[in-house]
């Protein structure tokens, strides 16, 4: 486990981020929440100086199972119990709902879930898994988001592209309205929708953009630039990491028949964004990833703006 994930559960298989405890089938939200480690309430109780003076306009975030201190809120902080977010995301998605992975970050400051839903997505000859993330913190950090994460199942690569035309994300603060936000299932619901239908759109276009295999190299040199103004480890790093993304680009037999276009090239970054093992894996490597996953990845984005440009 990554040292800032505290406790987490997938579904069936092993994830590429390696992290959390494997569950045999997907859980509702009661069995998803304990499986998660996140049967825990956050309590908020008012602070004090070490002198015993109380600090006006403050509370803290307290997690009822062990007394931590998530952090230090204003008073007007409406605290999210995980249960509710759960709940929310039953309504959302409706009866039958599944989780395929939930957790807690940082000793609790963050908790997430995944839930798929259910509808099913064919876009450019591909099956897309459209997936629901719902993000909290109780540290006052951030406030609740709502964040879409499509990926292509026959090869578990994430295309939640930067689009223009839909957002990707949701959130809603931590204020006194913010239940009652988080409760407008019906307009989350629609964003999500929209976020699907305008990225079969995109992935239709990208179909389209049409690569010359000089083209596709540029594209890729762009990411790991060569010159001699570089050290000669920093060549060998950036040299090696290109191989690994051309690679997947030329050899990948689930894009063998994709043709030589801009989605077969964002299939390929998405890849290796998602599965290629860095020059240095840090202890919060595989953390980071699966962050980057959920709230977008900048080398797919990058990606996508480029070809764009290029069309």
């Amino acid at each position: 486990m990554s040292a800032n994930v505290e406790t987490m559960f997938y579904v069936r298989e092993k994830p590429w981020h390696g992290l959390g405890t494997m569950v045999a089938e997907a859980p509702a939200s009661a069995d998803a929440l304990i499986w998660a480690g996140l049967d825990w309430q956050v309590l908020q109780k008012n602070v004090q100086t070490e002198d015993g003076g109380w600090i006006a306009g403050y509370k803290a975030n307290v997690r009822s199972t062990d007394g931590r201190v998530l952090g230090i809120v204003s008073d007007r902080y409406k605290v999210v119990q995980n249960q509710d977010a759960f709940q929310f995301t039953d309504e959302l998605l409706g009866e039958g709902v599944t989780y395929e992975t939930a957790g807690s970050l940082q000793m609790g400051r963050k908790v997430w879930m995944l839930a798929r839903m259910p509808q099913r997505y064919i876009i450019a000859g591909d099956e897309i898994a459209p997936y629901l993330v719902i993000m909290n913190s109780h540290d006052g950090s951030r406030g609740v988001k709502v964040a879409m994460t499509p990926i292509r199942v026959v090869c578990q690569n994430t295309l939640n592209l930067a689009l223009n035309s839909a957002n990707r994300v949701w959130a809603a603060r931590h204020t006194e309205n913010v239940m009652s936000r988080v409760r407008e299932a019906s307009e989350t619901l629609r964003l999500a929708e929209l976020y699907m239908s305008e990225l079969g759109r995109g992935v239709d276009e990208l179909a389209k953009i049409k690569l010359s295999d000089r083209k596709v190299l540029d594209l890729m040199q762009t990411f790991f630039p060569v010159s001699e103004e570089m050290s000669d480890i920093q060549k060998k790093n950036n040299l090696r990491l290109l191989e690994d993304l051309k690679q997947r680009y030329w050899n990948a037999p689930d894009l063998a028949d994709m043709g030589k276009n801009g989605y077969r090239f964002i299939n390929a970054v998405s890849d290796f964004a998602t599965h290629a093992d860095p020059i240095r894996k840090t202890k919060s490597y595989n953390e980071n990833l699966f962050l980057r996953t959920i709230e977008g990845n900048p080398m797919i984005d990058k990606a996508y703006k480029m070809i764009r440009a290029a069309a």
